[in-house]
């Protein structure tokens, strides 16, 4: 990497804002063997903006649950802990995107992509043995994280870099590669590891582009709800190139980027609630 853009990436990561205590009590929480729902419940009942927004995600047709939700308790019965944990979670990191437009995006819209990339991959876990939904939700809420870290630190560059990538129809982050020597889902996963986030997300966030990405379900179901999502246009993150599936994620998710799309069926809907899920 050119040893000023890691400078000035590494300085933009230390800036980014911490998670607020209760967050981190959530991170400390999922790494504790013995840790209980009633001990989440309660960190994030003391977080009355996250409890809203919480309860107004649960409570959409998008969950389909059984009846109104008026309490994270009743929250963590229907959905389970992790369930509820990773929620908590992606609604904490969607409150940390900027607003309006900067560095060549219009970040509401690269919002609606991050959640309909989230939403896609939580619905393409049914399908992979071993893919935890939730887990892939807020993966694919994650992934273009590091766009973020860039916009902050050098917009210019960045503006730059969009630019060239949809004049020239190429790959945003093989444009990057060349200019700088790093992509924004390499700093995404440094960032996702300064907010202490499991090993396995920070690698499913590092791993999104190439033909010899680790063959794990999670992995499989972000890359493929992205390019969807960027086929689809919902929502956009800068740059409209889409990747053909690698073979083995085309494997695990039972044929072709058309063909999986094929298989979901009718995606309005999902694009509906990715829009109720982006103004929570």
């Amino acid at each position: 990497m050119n040893p000023s853009i890691a400078q000035e990436l590494a300085a933009a990561i230390d800036r980014m804002p911490a998670f607020p205590k209760g967050v981190q009590r959530i991170l400390e929480l999922a790494r504790e063997d013995n840790s209980t729902a009633k001990e989440l419940v309660t960190v994030i009942d003391q977080d009355p903006v996250l409890t809203l927004k919480m309860l107004k995600v649960v409570n959409s047709a998008y969950f389909r649950l059984p009846r109104q939700i008026n309490s994270v308790g009743l929250a963590v019965v229907f959905l389970g802990f992790n369930a509820t944990r990773n929620l908590a979670l992606g609604m904490a990191a969607i409150g940390m995107l900027p607003t309006g437009r900067s560095a060549g995006f219009d970040w509401q819209d690269c919002l609606l992509h991050s959640v309909a990339t989230a939403t896609i991959a939580r619905q393409l876990a049914a399908r992979v043995p071993g893919a935890d939904p939730m887990e892939c939700f807020v993966a694919g809420l994650l992934h273009d994280f590091g766009k973020i870290v860039m916009a902050r630190s050098m917009p210019e560059r960045l503006q730059e870099a969009l630019e060239t990538a949809r004049r020239d129809g190429s790959s945003l982050h093989l444009v990057m590669l060349q200019l700088w020597g790093t992509d924004h889902a390499a700093v995404g996963a440094l960032l996702a590891e300064r907010w202490r986030f499991p090993a396995p997300l920070v690698e499913t966030i590092r791993n999104q582009f190439g033909t010899a990405l680790p063959d794990t379900g999670t992995i499989a179901c972000v890359f493929a709800a992205n390019q969807i999502c960027k086929k689809l246009q919902f929502g956009s993150a800068g740059n409209p190139f889409v990747s053909e599936l690698p073979p083995a994620i085309a494997q695990r998710l039972g044929g072709s980027l058309d063909e999986v799309i094929a298989s979901l069926g009718d995606l309005e809907p999902v694009l509906e609630q990715s829009r109720l899920l982006a103004s929570a």
